[in-house]
């Protein structure tokens, strides 16, 4: 695999193909840096870096693949030779940016999924061509146009989204969403109209930095003083909680495994933490990133320590090749150079 020279932000495969995103400017191949605008892709099976390579102006903090289309949202003011504001769609052969799908952005778009024949986004966006927006909105995918269906509010900033069992599933800062308290830092949203889903009510007490949603399960991965995966039911109940020393940023999962990613240190024992995070009950050794159960969270032997302040912000699983991904910020996987993007089988 491919190190790169900034953070990997985002990562999303495709058949036999991983794409990236982030503050990169080159992927490293043999020692050798190749020109790389912030957007990748890499062939998941060989490690060989593609030739695909659309440039983008600024930082990307999401990636989407639907169908034959790459969906982006980040910093930026170009890609591909064409001016897009924050928001883009780009082919996911050739790279060539789509002259449909344009709009103007106030606020910085931070997630983006696509499911139910749209693009959800969410960040700090305030409104979109002009019309309002509570830091979500919805574009349709077969058009591209601004959802005018699709208007939720939340108080505070989006860092997360997903969908699922009929739903969008939102984490953030959020205390409120469409003005009703209850919901705070993770909610469950009808896809079509933006209502809120009543049942759906865990209430975490704590920053939600990212989901994976399965058929039977909702997986988060907090901050705090301490972080934390906890999976939930899609009623809203909690079914477990693993802590660790530090901030949980990332989660995907992979057959009866849970992957966590994260700039913690150590794994604890028990899900009682203390001021900065400390382990209570003892712990384990776990650098950046550790392997759940997905029955009842009790840590798994595996380890691939990386290194890093910010450590591990993204992951990304695919059943078909059977492989975890993660970026970041880190310059070492199992005490070997691999900078900011590593795959696993």
């Amino acid at each position: 695999m491919p190190s790169f020279n900034g953070a990997v932000l985002t990562i999303a495969y495709a058949k036999n193909t991983v794409y990236v995103g982030g503050d990169f400017t080159a992927a490293i191949v043999n020692g050798k840096p190749v020109a790389r605008g912030r957007l990748a892709a890499i062939d998941a099976r060989t490690g060989a870096l593609l030739p695909w390579a659309p440039p983008a102006d600024g930082r990307v903090k999401a990636l989407v693949v639907s169908g034959t289309s790459i969906y982006l949202a980040g910093d930026f003011a170009t890609v591909a030779g064409g001016k897009r504001d924050s928001l883009a769609r780009v082919d996911a052969a050739s790279g060539a940016l789509h002259s449909t799908f344009k709009h103007s952005i106030a606020g910085r778009p931070l997630a983006a999924f696509a499911a139910h024949g749209r693009l959800y986004v969410g960040g700090t966006i305030t409104a979109v061509d002009g019309q309002a927006r509570g830091r979500l909105a919805a574009f349709s995918l077969s058009s591209g146009k601004l959802d005018a269906r699709w208007q939720p509010t939340a108080d505070d900033q989006v860092e997360t989204i997903a969908a699922g069992g009929g739903r969008v599933y939102v984490g953030g800062r959020f205390k409120k969403i469409n003005n009703r308290s209850g919901y705070g830092r993770l909610a469950a949203l009808d896809p079509a109209g933006a209502t809120i889903v009543p049942t759906f009510k865990p209430q975490p007490p704590v920053i939600t930095y990212a989901l994976a949603v399965t058929g039977d399960a909702v997986y988060t991965a907090h901050g705090g003083q301490g972080g934390r995966i906890t999976r939930f039911t899609p009623e809203g109940a909690l079914k477990w909680s693993a802590a660790f020393d530090g901030d949980a940023q990332a989660v995907t999962v992979l057959g009866d495994t849970v992957y966590a990613g994260g700039h913690f240190d150590r794994a604890c024992s028990t899900a009682r933490t203390a001021a900065q995070g400390v382990c209570v009950d003892g712990s384990d050794n776990r650098i950046k990133l550790a392997a759940l159960s997905v029955a009842d969270g009790h840590l798994l032997d595996w380890t691939a320590d990386a290194n890093g302040v910010e450590g591990v912000l993204a992951l990304a699983s695919s059943a078909k090749l059977g492989a975890v991904a993660m970026g970041g910020s880190f310059t070492t996987v199992e005490g070997r150079q691999q900078k900011r993007f590593a795959q696993f089988s």
